[in-house]
């Protein structure tokens, strides 16, 4: 599997009642998918997943599974977490569990700490043990777990590794060392939105983006015009996204998102679950405003 382009990690739709909206999921994953997303992730952090019932969690995956199969795209599954057997053990069932899932996005171990060392041995067992191939998942401002440039490099020449979700929230040192010196067929994909151009110029394949929920072709037509060595044509661009990035995050994601897709009429409601709160009306309107304006 080789990952390019921009893939929507999608958000969890509610219902009135409180409940997943599904066909609401389904009508969103297919609406990004057509406007040239490459893929989607289900169960992302941008989804809520901690916030679902095992019942919910079997639900979203399966409509995206769905969608994705249609249209000949790559799905990849939030898995696994801090303790090494028990991730383990769902990443060997996951295969079974979710059929025509493409890979897992599989987070650094969050709160434990353990050290380089101690994150490439807990890969190396989780990718041995995986029925699907690996996307890393490394976000040290969630996690607490910094990694070198030397640790990413070694965690990329893991078998059934495949690629890692950069957001380190810049770029840095470690990133440009990655992408300077990655394998063939690893992937080196944006996680923190604002900064997707500057990584994109570095070399890298593309993004996994919560605000690209909000102006799809526009990401997609940034990827492309870097790839493409348009450079005006990125930079200009790239600055409208990044705006637009900074206000899809001026409260805890997916709030803002949620409140912008709400409005726009393709989610029921804006609604999240606790510990999450609802994002204001300036925060969404301020989003709003320039989301539409990138329909220009």
């Amino acid at each position: 599997m080789e990952l390019k382009g921009i893939l929507v990690p999608l958000v969890t739709p509610f219902a009135a009642d409180g409940s997943v909206a599904l066909d609401a999921l389904e009508k969103l994953a297919g609406s990004v998918l057509d406007d040239g997303a490459a893929g989607l992730v289900a169960l992302g952090t941008t989804g809520e997943p901690a916030a679902l019932s095992a019942d919910e969690r079997r639900a979203v995956t399966e409509v995206c599974a769905a969608v994705c199969a249609a249209r000949g795209v790559p799905l990849l599954v939030g898995a696994g977490g801090p303790g090494t057997a028990a991730a383990a053990e769902e990443l060997a069932a996951l295969a079974g569990r979710v059929p025509g899932a493409a890979g897992a996005l599989v987070t650094v171990p969050s709160f434990v700490r353990p050290g380089e060392a101690g994150t490439v041995a807990h890969f190396r067992a989780l990718a041995e043990a995986s029925s699907v191939p690996l996307v890393i998942y490394h976000i040290p401002y969630r996690t607490g777990q910094p990694l070198s440039g030397a640790a990413l490099l070694e965690l990329a020449a893991l078998p059934n590794v495949v690629g890692v979700k950069y957001a380190t929230g810049g770029v840095d040192q470690a990133a440009a060392e990655l992408l300077a010196a990655a394998p063939a067929g690893f992937s080196v994909l944006g996680g923190d939105d604002a900064v997707l151009a500057p990584l994109l110029a570095l070399g890298a394949d593309g993004g996994i983006l919560a605000s690209a929920h909000l102006a799809t072709a526009r990401f997609v037509e940034l990827a492309a015009a870097w790839r493409d060595g348009d450079v005006e044509r990125a930079r200009s661009l790239g600055h409208r996204l990044t705006a637009l990035a900074v206000a899809a995050f001026a409260a805890p994601n997916p709030a803002v998102v949620k409140g912008v897709l709400h409005a726009r009429g393709r989610i029921p409601t804006p609604d999240v679950r606790l510990p999450l709160l609802p994002a204001g009306p300036a925060e969404v309107g301020r989003a709003l405003e320039l989301a539409n304006g990138l329909d220009h």
